[in-house]
């Protein structure tokens, strides 16, 4: 079975070697697929050089636009079923996910459809974030599974597993969020779709190098990105 890591970037450069060598040091085969969205840090030159010595196994697309999360990891969805892999992961570069956690999440998903790496399905396991941050990630998700209905705790979570037939049935060219929306939306459907998804309890740890993408721009877009995918849902134009 063929294990792709999708690992989206944006100057990246302090993070990018030291995770792809993380992910390269697991027992289970996983091929990674960089998506860099032109970094000026030189973060895709890094990932170049890389390729000398991992020409099979690590792959990169450089987009020309930069235009949020969801566009980049549906360029990468695309780009992994065109090549035929069968597991299909979402991770951040900058260590925030454990890749260790990957082979758990890997394994969950064998036995179902989605595996969520999940900060908030036993308590809130999160290390290194403000409070004010911890707060509103965590009411954010109990938000969004009370108006959509979803029985998932860590609904923002973007340490993801997917089947191949997930990615295939759920309607990427569907798919219009482009943040933290977009990490709620792909939950949504899939669950709509009748997918069994299963949550994997992991630490999630703040970023150390670089800088965090978070913006207001991101918040506003979930707020009235899960609004607007409810309203969808019941007129039956999701």
């Amino acid at each position: 079975m063929k294990k792709l890591v999708i690992i989206p970037t944006y100057n990246e450069k302090e993070n990018i070697e030291n995770i792809i060598s993380a992910v390269f040091a697991l027992e289970e085969d996983f091929h990674i697929l960089i998506v860099d969205d032109s970094s000026p840090d030189g973060t895709a030159e890094i990932v170049k050089n890389l390729q000398r010595n991992n020409p099979h196994t690590l792959h990169l697309t450089v987009r020309k636009t930069k235009n949020g999360l969801g566009k980049a990891y549906i360029h990468g969805f695309k780009w992994a079923l065109q090549n035929q892999y069968d597991y299909i992961f979402e991770m951040d570069a900058d260590f925030s996910h454990n890749p260790k956690d990957l082979s758990r999440l890997f394994e969950a998903c064998k036995n179902a459809d989605m595996s969520i790496g999940s900060r908030y399905s036993k308590g809130v396991n999160v290390v290194n974030w403000p409070m004010g941050r911890v707060l509103l990630s965590y009411f954010a998700s109990k938000y969004v599974r009370a108006i959509l209905g979803i029985p998932i705790h860590d609904t923002t979570a973007g340490f993801v597993c997917f089947s191949r037939k997930v990615l295939e049935e759920i309607g990427l060219e569907n798919i219009k969020l482009k943040g933290y929306g977009f990490q709620i939306e792909m939950k949504f459907r899939a669950y709509k779709k009748g997918f069994r998804i299963v949550e994997v309890p992991i630490i999630f740890t703040n970023r150390e190098l670089g800088e965090s993408k978070m913006n207001g721009g991101i918040i506003h877009e979930a707020v009235f990105g899960v609004l607007n995918l409810k309203w969808k849902s019941i007129i039956g134009k999701l």
